[in-house]
């Protein structure tokens, strides 16, 4: 008897093991409390305006204040749930018109065609840009979208044939004695085919060279090709090459234009080399609340609030799209368990501050799907909701354990995705909360990793060293 009840508690426990495993319960699991109410998208409170975002100089980098796209585009509770509607569908769009753009390149490649020796890159981006920063262009701050997949920055100007509704005053060229039009037979003028995808052309006087960037959604913006005296912080960048939109139309915010961070000659980190050496960072915060997050440029990692090492990955190149950030997705594990899928076979994953929800291959997004229903069980389902279709009524729940999320990249580099970045409000009652992450139509189109889940962490671009750096970070500009 006495051998029985010493090893009484471990027979119990087997005992409960094997009751459970049909359950679906795995002792395994990795789990993070998700507080529904802190994480509730309540939108902007009322700001009356977008103020400007601050900055900083610090041990030799520059630091933007970075925010939320809602901090600038304020609107009634009521308008939300359409505002998120219409959020996700063009973001959809947008991917839709990248996986084109790569098809049509690797159909030019196999078809051995002339242009197939010339780099394909689009610059094309489309409406769900969501970070903000201010810049100073001409002694005059302008808040822009940071985007990583596009190379032109560009902002409206005045006189405007055609412009959208923007918080800060339109910018004004006539009266800036430092501004200078780009002249039409220039190697910089020639350069927007590989920014934007389309060629620079002649102004109305044969002078001046005009740009045409054409977005999948019918958004737009042209104009004529400036340079400017752009201040960062305190660094100033003379003759910084930008568009000067004279007819602009798109869903923008109240932003008054785009920095972009890709990796072409026009592109910001192209232009500001020489100060920045070609590195920078940024942490974007989570929603709730009126929080800041950071774009860092340049590469002195000490002025970071990272709580984890940096563990970097290399860039792939991708010579049909040089201005895009390319990685090597190895692997994903829901709450410990490691996925098993096809599409992990394939190489080459986009990284891009612009698409909103994260895009997995079918293969590697039914693993992902399957193994969260399992271990996210007990919990009623909701309809999906446009691009998203694993949704669950938590209208009745304030705390809930989630599954972690884990993505694994080459070089045996691991991100934990936040627990910000797993469920997206579908409905402000939580009545419809969906799973953040969408499948891709085929699975030979290219996955993206989209800024959902890129909260909370401190994402590196090294383009000196051609690599991409990670670690945990709670977002603050302060």
């Amino acid at each position: 008897m006495a051998g029985v009840t010493t090893f009484l508690p471990l027979i119990l426990s087997l005992l409960f093991l094997l009751l459970n495993v049909g359950n679906g319960v795995h002792c395994f699991e990795e789990k993070k409390v998700f507080n529904l109410k802190k994480f509730q998208w309540r939108g902007p409170s009322n700001v009356p305006s977008c103020q400007p975002q601050k900055s900083r100089k610090e041990n030799g980098a520059t630091i933007l204040e970075m925010k939320h796209w809602d901090y600038c585009s304020a609107g009634l509770a009521k308008d939300l749930e359409q505002k998120l509607q219409k959020r996700l569908v063009a973001d959809d769009s947008r991917v839709r018109s990248l996986q084109s753009q790569i098809r049509r390149a690797a159909f030019i490649r196999t078809e051995g065609l002339s242009a197939a020796q010339l780099p394909l890159t689009s610059g094309i981006k489309l409406q769900t840009l969501n970070y903000i920063v201010t810049v100073e262009l001409g002694s005059k701050n302008m808040t822009v979208i940071v985007d990583t997949g596009s190379d032109l920055t560009w902002i409206q100007c005045d006189p405007c044939k055609s412009c959208y509704s923007q918080q800060d005053p339109i910018f004004k060229p006539a009266i800036s004695p430092s501004y200078r039009s780009v002249l039409c037979n220039t190697s910089t003028c020639q350069s927007l085919k590989l920014a934007t995808g389309n060629s620079g052309v002649c102004g109305f006087d044969q002078m001046t060279c005009n740009y045409v960037v054409s977005y999948g959604d019918g958004s737009y913006t042209r104009g004529e090709l400036g340079r400017e005296r752009l201040d960062l912080g305190g660094v100033v960048v003379e003759d910084f090459v930008f568009g000067c939109g004279r007819n602009n139309k798109g869903l923008f915010g109240g932003a008054s234009g785009l920095m972009g961070l890709g990796r072409t000659e026009l592109s910001l980190v192209s232009q500001t080399r020489s100060k920045f050496g070609g590195v920078f960072s940024y942490c974007l915060p989570s929603t709730e609340g009126d929080v800041s997050g950071s774009l860092t440029l340049g590469g002195d990692s000490s002025v970071y609030k990272n709580s984890t090492p940096i563990s970097y990955t290399k860039m792939i190149p991708n010579p049909q799209f040089s201005n895009f950030y390319f990685l090597n997705l190895t692997g994903i594990s829901i709450g410990g368990v490691a996925l098993e899928a096809s599409g992990f076979a394939r190489a080459g994953m986009l990284i891009d501050s612009g698409t909103v929800i994260t895009r997995l291959v079918p293969s590697v997004y039914k693993a992902v799907r399957t193994e969260f229903l399992k271990q996210f069980s007990g919990f009623p389902s909701a309809p999906g909701f446009s691009i998203l279709n694993t949704c669950f009524n938590l209208s009745g729940f304030g705390e809930v354990n989630i599954p972690t999320m884990k993505m694994h990249f080459e070089g045996d580099v691991q991100v934990n995705v936040d627990v910000s970045g797993m469920f997206y409000f579908a409905k402000l009652d939580a009545s419809q909360v969906c799973l953040a992450v969408a499948s891709l139509t085929y699975e030979d189109e290219i996955g993206i990793i989209g800024n959902y889940q890129q909260k909370n962490l401190r994402v590196v671009y090294d383009n000196e060293q051609t690599r991409l750096g990670f670690a945990e970070e709670i977002c603050s500009f302060t």
